[in-house]
């Protein structure tokens, strides 16, 4: 069975745990008056899931991690997704985040600009540490807030393309693309895997949804 870690890493208030818990727990944190931080979550097939939950209000994600398991093209893999503190306090952080990751989905808002803008931190640190070209994906999340847009699906699509990766518009709200975004990642480290060190990035397309 594969087993991934994947770290979602952007700007603090982009959405980065919605889109763990939509992924891994169905459900959009959004719609509850607090958040519930599942710290241990593991699913076993056939069987019930082990779960302890820790009630809280909110406050910004340091570090929490959230586990899926599910069939991708016929082949059960199991994914970590690491969520990850935005915020310039915990910089210091960044680099062991991404030490642990194996592929990461650079995430910013659609509603924010600054968040937009500082995309190139978190992409440095993952090429900085990783010594080499990560696996990346790149969400636009929050897609729902259309009329509140400051970053055209045009801008998002043209750094994917500077990069080297895959774009895809996301709301954890709606569910669009969430899956999609996580399983195309889970594609990509397969295919690194399976393929000469540096074939696969040189030779994966870029994909805008």
């Amino acid at each position: 069975m594969d087993q991934w870690t994947i770290a979602v890493l952007g700007d603090g208030g982009v959405g980065k745990t919605a889109l763990a818990v939509q992924f891994t727990l169905n459900c959009f944190v959004g719609q509850f008056p607090v958040i519930f931080r599942w710290k241990y979550c593991v699913f076993i097939i056939g069987m019930l899931a082990t779960q302890r939950a820790l009630l809280q209000t909110y406050d910004p994600t340091i570090e929490d991690a959230y586990r899926k398991q599910f069939v991708l093209d016929n082949s059960m893999c199991f994914v970590e997704v690491i969520d990850t503190a935005g915020q310039e306090e915990y910089g210091a952080l960044r680099d062991q985040w991404v030490r642990e990751g194996q592929g990461f989905i650079l995430v910013y808002s659609i509603a924010s600009r600054s968040s937009f803008d500082r995309l190139e931190l978190f992409r440095e640190a993952a090429r900085r540490v990783k010594a080499g070209n990560p696996i990346l994906m790149l969400a636009g999340n929050k897609a729902d807030k259309l009329s509140e847009r400051e970053v055209s699906k045009e801008e998002g699509a043209a750094l994917a393309q500077q990069v080297g990766c895959d774009f895809m518009a996301t709301s954890a709200k709606t569910t669009q693309n969430v899956e999609r975004v996580f399983a195309n990642l889970v594609r990509a480290l397969r295919q690194t895997r399976n393929s000469k060190p540096g074939v696969a990035s040189k030779n994966r397309g870029c994909i805008i949804l």
